[in-house]
Parts: structure tokens; C-alpha cells; sequence
């Protein structure tokens, strides 16, 4: 190899380095932190935050009052009451580009609209989980990338259950991260939702809509806390019974004549 390709030798010693403290660190996740991490959110997941019956609890009051309705009295006669009449119907725009008008919003009555701070904590917890879970993941996805050996024709069945170890690490890398996506969802929808609540505060629907996106993004959060869980016992499991192919994915000729 060194004739084809020469390569520094102290490079060469680093990436050696590397290479040994990637295997350090993915064997330990893999034997030690994987068994940990699950049986610590199997016990998050009987916590009595994440066991609300009564979902009313999580819902966040909205201080957003319903202003007192004008009341619009003419004291004029009734000819100037004709012609007043008269000049609306005539500035009154057309059927086909009426609107419905809110309410102008300059500042909020009670300064800042507070999020629903029983979710927000509850999103502060889950999140590093996730987190954790894409950079462990990553890891083990490394080490098991740097097992893979040169390609060859034939005995590629260990090759074979390498790369699908891969493709389930790589496969659970993007759904955690499409968690990320989810609570991120939810403030951008939950934002607007209490904008449409400002400029148009008569309006009890908008209202409710928030109530139901706040018990939409609490049952999320469990669910998300329990595939968590669920990832952890998957890749503990399938690395453990397939931790001979996958460190050793070809059996050399001696072994093959027992």
C-alpha cells in the first residue's frame, strides 16, 4: 500500500490515534451507556410530569381580554341618517374584494405573551435527550464505518450486516433530528396562532386551537421520550447479537475448515 500511496508517517500516527479512541469511545457507548441511557428514560417516562391525566393542567392561560364593543348612536335626522347611508354604500368597497379587518395590534396589554412554561420545561429536558442520542449515534456510526474492510468478492456477509447496523444507526440520527423539527414546529404554529388571537380577540376558536396544540405537543413529548427509550434498547440489542460480524465481518480461511 505504502508503494501506491505514500502517506506521513505522523499523520498516519494521529489518524491511528483517532482511530483507536473512536473504538474506545463507541465500545463503551455500546456496552455501558446504551443499557444506562435506556433504563434512566424508562424511569423519566414514569415520572408524574409525563403522566398528566388531566391534560387541562398543562393548559396556559392567554391574557389577551376581549375589548368592550363600540356602540355607534346617530343623533342626526333622518334625511342626514339617508345620506349618510347614502355615501357609505357609495365608498363601501365590492363584494369580491371584502375583508374582514382585525384588530390593529401596537403592544400587547400585558407586555410579552409568556409561552406555556409547564411545556417549555418539559421541552428543556427532552431536548438534550435528543441530542445526546444524534451525537452517540454518530459515534457508534463511525466506529462501525472504520470496521468495514476493503471490498472484496465473496464472504461479504459480515460486510453486509455492517451496513445495515450503519443504515439503522444513520436511520435513527434522522428521526431524532426530526424531533428537533417537531418542537421547533410547535413554537412557530403556536406563535401565530396567539398573533390571531390578538387581532382578533373575539374570535373563540383561535382560542382553543391554542389549547389543543399545547395537549397535541405534551403527548408528542412522551411519545418522544418513549422512542427514545425504544432506540436505545433497539441498537443495544442489535449490536450485542451481531458484535461478532461486525468486528470481525470475514472469517479467514482457517476458520472456514472447522
Amino acid at each position: 500500500m505504502s508503494s501506491l500511496l505514500k502517506v506521513d508517517n505522523e499523520i498516519k500516527t494521529k489518524v491511528d490515534a483517532f482511530r483507536e479512541r473512536i473504538t474506545g469511545e463507541a465500545e463503551d457507548l455500546v456496552a455501558n451507556f446504551f443499557p444506562k441511557k435506556l433504563l434512566e428514560l424508562d424511569h423519566f417516562l414514569k415520572d408524574p410530569i409525563l403522566n398528566i391525566h388531566e391534560l387541562k393542567e398543562i393548559h396556559s392561560e392567554i391574557n389577551l381580554t376581549v375589548p368592550d364593543p363600540i356602540l355607534l348612536t346617530n343623533s342626526h335626522d333622518g334625511l342626514e341618517a339617508q345620506n349618510a347611508k347614502k355615501r357609505k354604500l357609495e365608498d363601501a368597497p365590492s363584494e369580491d374584494n371584502c375583508q374582514v379587518a382585525g384588530t390593529k395590534v401596537f403592544v400587547m396589554p400585558g407586555g410579552m405573551m409568556k409561552s406555556n412554561n409547564k411545556l417549555v420545561d418539559l421541552i428543556e429536558k427532552v431536548k438534550p435527550e435528543i441530542r445526546t442520542l444524534i451525537e452517540k449515534c454518530n459515534t457508534v456510526k463511525m466506529w462501525v464505518q472504520l470496521l468495514i474492510p476493503r471490498i472484496e468478492d465473496g464472504n461479504n456477509f459480515g460486510v453486509s450486516i455492517q451496513e445495515e447496523t450503519v443504515a439503522e444507526l444513520r436511520t435513527v440520527e434522522g428521526e431524532a433530528a426530526s424531533y428537533l423539527d417537531q418542537i421547533s414546529r410547535y413554537y412557530i404554529t403556536r406563535a401565530k396562532l396567539v398573533s390571531k388571537i390578538a387581532k382578533y380577540p373575539h374570535v373563540e376558536d383561535y382560542r382553543r386551537t391554542v389549547t389543543e396544540i399545547d395537549e397535541k405537543e405534551y403527548i408528542s413529548l412522551k411519545i418522544i421520550v418513549s422512542e427514545l427509550r425504544n432506540q436505545y434498547v433497539t441498537l443495544h440489542d442489535m449490536i450485542l447479537k451481531n458484535i461478532e460480524k461486525i468486528k470481525r465481518p470475514r472469517s479467514s480461511n482457517a476458520d472456514a475448515l472447522y
